[in-house]
């Protein structure tokens, strides 16, 4: 096989560039569409499920167009996967801030994670940020 076609995305970009050449007309976007099991949840999922449960406001837009994950009456809830728990901390203290709530992160933690939740632990002991654990559900 050439080393060119080798690489997934450079292969992708050029069979889209004959097939556009050859007649076919399709979005680059339906074109680049990456299939997820059927089962696998996003954020939102999480996002929404825990932000019922405390009776929060979900993506509640700031003056300064961003959004927070969570507003509930105590707290500005950032929800992010384990991995990302240094953003989430930044996210959730800065949404504090602006809001003049608690900051709160909200981890969704698979069996492998809990390397950045202790991440955590370490900054929201010493910053007061409360944890949330979400469950990641099997199979994701």
């Amino acid at each position: 096989m050439p080393p060119i076609l080798k690489n997934k995305k450079l292969g992708k970009k050029i069979a889209l560039i004959i097939a556009m050449s050859a007649g076919l007309y399709f979005s680059y976007d339906e074109f680049m569409v990456k299939k997820e099991p059927p089962n696998k949840k996003h954020e939102d999922y999480y996002q929404t499920i825990m932000c019922n449960k405390l009776n929060g406001l979900k993506e509640y837009v700031l003056d300064d167009r961003t959004r927070v994950d969570c507003l509930t009456d105590d707290y500005a809830i950032e929800v992010d996967w384990a991995k990302k728990w240094a953003e989430g901390i930044g996210q959730a203290l800065f949404y504090a801030e602006k809001t003049q709530k608690k900051p709160a992160v909200a981890l969704i933690i698979g069996k492998k994670d809990q390397k950045y939740l202790k991440r955590l632990e370490v900054v929201a002991n010493k910053f007061n940020i409360k944890i949330i654990k979400i469950k990641k559900e099997v199979g994701q």
